[in-house]
């Protein structure tokens, strides 16, 4: 039986990842990115990009799979503006828990981190407390900078320095996106086979 991936963003370097890694694990996989654009460069069968405001759950809910079994949120930035910030980081949370829920996922994926600024770090922080009542498993990584798979922005510039702050302090070392997203799924599966035996 295929299983249904739902990916809130999807069409940056976590996403890609995500995608390939799962892939490789498990080739009867079908994805549905949901994004404001739609686009992405994903290159393989198996994968619908739809365009939609994914903080909207009305609308979200009118592209949906009939099916889901796994719903992860990659979208999240830092933002001075509050109104922005809730835009931007909790309304999609929120979205991907009521999708959760509604259609009786294994679990649930989220992104948080160690390594931003303060006001980000909290967000990240609540979001994660509120997603952990949700009836629905939540895995999470927390990581600080994350390198590798292609990301080229003024964030990666500064890996070599934080490598070796890192050195004193682990809170600023950089983490290689490969692990971190081997990390969440090995989570979302373990998470996924539990509630599948527990139907049994």
């Amino acid at each position: 039986m295929v299983s249904e991936i739902l990916l809130l963003g999807g069409n940056g370097y976590l996403g890609r990842e995500l995608t390939r890694q799962w892939r490789e694990l498990a080739s009867d996989t079908h994805f549905t990115i949901l994004s404001r654009s739609g686009r992405n460069a994903i290159n393989m069968d198996g994968v619908t990009n739809i365009a939609v405001d994914v903080t909207d759950f009305s609308a979200v809910k009118q592209v949906l799979p009939d099916q889901i079994d796994y719903v992860i949120d990659l979208i999240g930035r830092p933002e001075k503006d509050p109104s922005e910030s809730a835009r931007v980081n909790d309304m999609p949370a929120q979205v991907m828990q009521q999708i959760a829920e509604q259609y009786g996922a294994l679990a649930m994926g989220f992104i948080g981190g160690k390594l931003g600024s303060k006001a980000f770090l909290q967000t990240k922080a609540k979001l994660i407390h509120q997603l952990q009542t949700s009836s629905v498993p939540l895995a999470y990584v927390e990581p600080t900078l994350v390198y590798g798979a292609g990301r080229k922005d003024s964030m990666t510039k500064m890996v070599p320095l934080l490598k070796f702050m890192g050195l004193f302090v682990q809170n600023m070392r950089p983490v290689e996106i490969e692990s971190v997203i081997a990390d969440l799924l090995k989570q979302l599966i373990a998470y996924g086979t539990s509630e599948k035996n527990d139907e049994n």
